[in-house]
């Protein structure tokens, strides 16, 4: 166990890093954040930052001397510094569990290995094309790369073999071909898991979805509570059947006709469960805090029902913050900025959540607020999502 006074590193500066470098110091902990953007905003708030590659040695081996556990704020950092860190004392989560989640090809060869329902798909490597047989029962779907993917880059709508062909030439690869699926919703769970194998499950969250980043989140979900107990039974073994310690979230897809699919897994916390940072009892950083240091695992409950809202840099004027009033002047709602120094469109700036009496009173909120946000933007999303009933 890992006390209060001790020093945890974190791979990764992002606006994850913040957060979690923020409860580790509410908790007592101090923070050393390595990133190689000496702006980074988890920089802000660290007690010492290491300015370095994810694959500088030197620098790795200053930051396992410098505090007794380490953990990452986002996928992609490398597996084999994570490998070479564990060498030197406690990483959660493991450089396997990261490895698998970090590589579509290797995650989706996991879950269908271990039985868990996915879109149905190929990997497309190589100078071998796959055959005109194989493509066909996968049309429409979506291109995706295997790695490094995210908030719909990387992807590309395919419906015909021309349209796949037409990238699968011209990029590097490999690439998975998922078949598209008739969605009717897309929902998340976040689940914190110790060292022992004791878990905390938060409330399902419904996502929805604009330029493929997220937009709003609702909690809970408005979904039958067989499907509730499917996603939290199916979170737990895939938790289970990595040896996972940590935070991680695993997405679903519902399709239509009622069957539950898993999207992808993310081993770290997830921007589908900021809500818990006001509407639980402990969020989803207190319990990577927690978890890191062989603490128990705090209470996941959820205070009220929910939204979040996310913040782009869409909003923000050239040199100027935007007019955050419609969050402001809404006493049910607070506001999160991860002090990014760059805004650019489709980049994650803050985010907003609003406690109400219901699911659908607080999405109702959000959505308002997210109009009233975007009412002077050129780049107004569309508001295709679909309203919660």
């Amino acid at each position: 166990m890992i006390r209060p006074g001790a020093t945890l590193g974190v791979l990764g500066g992002g606006q994850l890093g913040l957060l979690f470098a923020l409860s580790a110091r509410r908790a007592g902990f101090r923070t050393v954040v390595l990133d190689p953007d000496p702006q980074a905003p988890a920089m802000a708030c660290a007690d010492w930052t290491i300015v370095a590659r994810y694959d500088d040695t030197e620098a790795l081996l200053r930051l396992s001397e410098s505090c007794q556990a380490i953990t990452t704020e986002f996928e992609n950092v490398p597996a084999a510094s994570l490998e070479f860190l564990a060498t030197r004392g406690v990483v959660r989560p493991s450089a396997l569990s990261v490895a698998i989640c970090q590589d579509r090809i290797r995650e989706k060869t996991f879950l269908a290995d271990n039985g868990f329902l996915t879109a149905p798909f190929i990997v497309v490597a190589g100078s071998s094309r796959p055959t005109p047989e194989t493509i066909a029962p996968l049309l429409p779907g979506i291109l995706k790369t295997s790695r490094e993917g995210y908030d719909g880059k990387g992807q590309w709508p395919i419906d015909t073999i021309d349209d796949l062909f037409s990238v699968t030439d011209t990029l590097p690869g490999p690439f998975i071909l998922e078949k598209k699926l008739d969605l009717d919703r897309e929902l998340s769970l976040v689940i914190a898991r110790g060292s022992d194998g004791r878990t905390a499950l938060y409330p399902v969250s419904e996502n929805f979805h604009e330029r493929g980043i997220l937009h709003l989140s609702a909690v809970p979900a408005d979904i039958p509570q067989e499907i509730s107990g499917k996603i939290r039974e199916i979170g737990e073994a895939i938790a289970q059947g990595l040896d996972y310690t940590g935070v991680m979230a695993v997405e679903y897809f519902l399709d239509r006709s009622g069957r539950l699919y898993v999207n992808e897994m993310a081993p770290r916390p997830h921007n589908s469960g900021h809500y818990t940072i006001d509407a639980c009892v402990a969020s989803q950083f207190d319990q990577q805090v927690r978890s890191l240091c062989d603490l128990p695992l705090a209470s996941p409950r959820l205070l009220s029902p929910c939204s979040m809202g996310n913040l782009l840099g869409d909003l923000w004027p050239e040199e100027d913050l935007p007019d955050f009033a419609p969050i402001l002047s809404e006493p049910r709602a607070k506001l999160t900025l991860y002090g990014k120094k760059s805004p650019r469109p489709g980049r994650k700036m803050g985010h907003f959540t609003v406690l109400g009496e219901s699911v659908r009173e607080s999405a109702s909120l959000s959505r308002s607020i997210l109009t009233r946000l975007y009412q002077n933007v050129s780049a107004l999303p569309s508001g295709k999502d679909r309203t919660i009933s």
